[in-house]
């Protein structure tokens, strides 16, 4: 999981500095130079969560029932991004924007968790084993050699679009 970029003491500090001094949100961000927003949404999880709200850490996953109320939520009672971020304690409001979209696309599956990283090598490669010892009869030779042309036709369609599309970027010279 990823770390704010902001410490937790230096978010408690900007919140007290708010409480205490009696400073605006604008003031204090142009005095350290952060956007207004972002002390803003400190405040706003400092006052609903306390400290917890500002331990936040990114790159959490949620799972699907929790996705769905979400959306359940926002639609029912009319939320905001920022109104359902702040009430469910989600980092980042864009979380819920891609939630929306993959629902509206695909249903409940798109809610689904998605495993992260790159896929391992084999699972793209995995093809049926031979019979050990047994030779391939007629109809499995004559699969094997279709599904090689069919591949060589391929290869050759995108060679001729390539050359075709080589051939008209360079200008003729004359």
């Amino acid at each position: 999981m990823g770390i704010s970029k902001y410490s937790l003491s230096f978010k408690l500090s900007c919140i007290e500095r708010i409480a205490k001094h009696n400073l605006s949100v604008h003031s204090l961000a142009r005095e350290i130079g952060l956007d207004a927003s972002i002390i803003r949404k400190w405040k706003r999880f400092y006052d609903l969560y306390g400290i917890e709200g500002l331990q936040r850490r990114s790159n959490r996953s949620y799972d699907v029932k929790f996705k769905l109320r979400v959306l359940e939520t926002i639609e029912s009672q009319n939320l905001s991004l920022k109104q359902a971020a702040a009430r469910f304690n989600i980092a980042a409001e864009s979380s819920i924007i891609t939630w929306r979209v993959a629902y509206e696309k695909y249903g409940i599956l798109g809610l689904k968790n998605k495993p992260r990283g790159r896929p391992s090598i084999m699972s793209n490669y995995q093809r049926k084993k031979k019979k050990s010892g047994q030779p391939l009869t007629r109809e499995e030779e004559l699969l094997l050699e279709n599904e090689r042309l069919r591949a060589e036709i391929d290869f050759l369609k995108k060679l001729d679009a390539l050359a075709l599309k080589n051939n008209r970027q360079k200008p003729s010279k004359s």
